[in-house]
Order: C-alpha cells, then structure tokens, then sequence
C-alpha cells in the first residue's frame, strides 16, 4: 500500500509538471533549438544615411509550432531598426512545422558615422544571425550638390544642360534656394521634373534630381566661363562650378561698304568695286579665298586673291575688277562672287548694266553726220532746179 501511495504521488507531480510547462510555454521553448535563420546578404557595404532591407526566414526544423521572440542585439549607437512582417511589425513570430515564415529587418543608417565596419545581430531564441555593415566613407551630415560632368564644350550658339544631383545628409528636410552666378548676358534656368524651378524641398536623407540649361550671349567670345551654381538655406548650403567652353561660331559675309551689289560698264570695258568680306562669327578664319562665276568671255580679278587670317568680328577690303566681253551688247548681266574658307563661305550677286561701246558710238555719230551732209548735197545741187 505504501508503495502505490509513493506512485500515486510521482505520478501526480509529473502531471503537474507536464500541465505547468504547458501552460508557461515550456514545450515550444524547448522546441525553439530547432530553429534557424536565414538571409542571402548579410555582409554589405553602404554610404552614410542609407536605408537598409533584409529579408530574413525564420524556419522550423521541428515537427511541432514553435512561436518565437525575434530581437535585435548590439545595433550601433544612432543606429535604427524595425522588424515587419504582414504590414506589421513583430516581436516574435509562430512557424508551423516544417515550414518558414518571412520577416523584413529595416535598418536605418545615421548620417553622422565614421568610415568603419560595423555588426549586430538579430535572435530568434536561441537561433541567431549575424550582420555586418561596412560604412565607406564618413558621413558629413550636411548638404551635397554634385554632377558627373561639370564641363560641357559647344559653339555660342548652342545651350548646354548639366545634370545636378542635391543630397539632404542632415536630419531635417530643407527647402533649398538654387542661385547662379554667371557673367551678364547668360541665361541660366534651374528644372525640377517638368517644371522650371527656383528653390526645391528635400527629404532628410533624400536627393532631388536638378537640370541646368545654360544659354551664353549671342556675342560671345571663345574661351572657358565658369559659372558657380548654389544650392542654399539659413542652416545649409553647398556650391558647384560649372564650365562652358566656347568654341565659337563661324560666319562670313561678302558686301561692299554701301550695301550696293550693282555697277556698270561698257561692253570690252573694265570696272573697278572695292568689296568688303566681313568676319560675322565669334572664331578667327583663315585661308579665305575669292572666286567668280561670271557671264561667258567675261573676267573677273581681285586683289588679293586670298585672305591669310580675319579674326572673328573684323573686316578688310577687296577689289574685284570686272571685264566685260567685246562682244557683250547692252543689258543687264549676272555675276556672282564668293568668299570661302574651309570653316565658312558668302556669295553675293552684282547686277552689271552694260553700256553700247563707245567705238560704236562715234561710228554711229559718223554715219549720221554723213547721212545729214548727204542731204544737205543732194538740196544744194537739186534744189536750184
């Protein structure tokens, strides 16, 4: 009797025991070493500020639902990090056997941070997953503005669009006033999206993507222009040199000092015009040669026949001497000149008038004064009569 009594009373404190840890959680716990974790990336390197996402798997190896508390251990001063999952965020989580259940670990980089390598971990009971974060670069908790290409090259007549990237690295979303500071006679315009902008409002943390079209002087000489741009507010600022390298335009135009593209001269004749060739462009010319596209048997001569340099705006004078064919009877006659260099080239057309030659004017005085003395013969001697 007294020894059933002794297993009455084990057996009652094992059903106790076996109630107890039900009830407290004792059974999943012990499970809970069947647990692993699991992420693809879990070594990374990143800059200051950035917004870091795993996606972890918590995966029961078990034959029975393990619920288990996920936590985050030793993250970095400054350092913040939220677990979710289902468009909640957890604290601990329940796997059915066999299977995982996914959970995103977002971590927040602080702006202000040294250059270094960095670690902690997250557990999921006894089950853990370690991190490492190595940080490129120190952070300089302040106001970046940057592009890859700061220098653009073109003629003055063409406008040159630069593309700005604006980093917030402080902790408070700034609105920013955008200025540039270029030469008189430039047109600079800031764009954000589709729209022409003069201040642009960034997230801590964000960047805003800026176009800069900038459009120089009609006149305007080759040469390299800086023009600084900025990017500023009371608290923060930041300024970037943009260059533009004018390589100039080219233009030429052949006149003469008066405008008039039009003369005379008498047939087997020669006519002298003083021709101005004009440098209109923004770049010097050089090799400019003269040439003539004249009425058959016609000849067409200047002096010079080349121009070794013009710089650019600058003109010289030209003589070009016209001579018209014996042959030629009175009317008006076309004849184009042309001044041409490898760069650029004019062409004007003169209206040459031609007048009867003078031989056969005096001809035609004789004839008609013979006709005359003719006459006045044949009066006198048959008029008496």
């Amino acid at each position: 009797m007294q020894s059933w009594g002794r297993k009455k009373k084990f057996m009652s404190m094992l059903l106790l025991l076996v109630l107890g840890a039900s009830l407290f959680g004792g059974i999943p716990a012990s499970a809970a070493g069947g647990v692993t974790l699991y992420s693809a990336y879990t070594t990374i390197s990143v800059p200051p500020g950035e917004a870091l996402n795993y996606n972890v798997e918590v995966i029961n190896n078990t034959s029975d639902v393990v619920t288990v508390p996920l936590e985050l251990k030793d993250l970095p001063k400054n350092w913040t990090a939220e677990l979710n999952s289902g468009g909640w965020r957890v604290k601990e989580v329940s796997v059915k056997p066999g299977e995982s259940s996914s959970v995103t670990l977002n971590v927040t980089v602080p702006l202000q941070i040294d250059k270094g390598t960095y670690r902690f971990e997250l557990t999921a009971g006894t089950a853990r997953l370690p991190f490492t974060v190595e940080i490129t670069e120190k952070g300089i908790y302040q106001t970046e503005l940057k592009t890859d290409q700061a220098n653009l090259q073109g003629p003055s007549d063409s406008s040159f669009t630069y593309s700005l990237k604006l980093q917030n690295r402080t902790a408070d979303k700034q609105n920013y006033a955008l200025h540039a500071q270029a030469e008189p006679g430039w047109n600079v315009t800031f764009t954000s999206g589709d729209n022409q902008v003069s201040s642009v409002e960034v997230e801590p943390g964000a960047s805003q993507s800026i176009s800069v079209k900038v459009q120089p002087p009609e006149k305007v000489k080759e040469g390299s222009y800086s023009i600084p741009v900025s990017a500023s507010n009371q608290a923060t600022s930041s300024e970037l040199k943009l260059e533009a390298v004018i390589t100039g335009t080219y233009g030429l135009e052949l006149t003469t000092s008066s405008g008039l593209l039009s003369t005379d001269v008498t047939a087997g004749g020669s006519k002298t015009i003083d021709l101005l060739v004009k440098n209109t462009g923004t770049a010097d010319l050089s090799d400019i040669s003269l040439s003539s596209n004249a009425p058959v048997d016609w000849e067409v001569s200047f002096n010079p026949k080349t121009i070794d340099k013009l710089a650019a705006g600058q003109s010289t004078s030209v003589e070009a001497k016209i001579t018209a064919s014996k042959k030629a009877i009175a009317g008006d006659y076309a004849t184009d000149m042309m001044a041409s260099s490898p760069e650029s080239s004019s062409s004007a057309q003169f209206r040459v008038a031609v007048k009867g030659s003078m031989l056969w004017g005096w001809i035609g005085v004789l004839v008609i004064a013979g006709i005359l003395g003719g006459i006045y013969y044949l009066i006198r001697k048959y008029g008496r009569r």
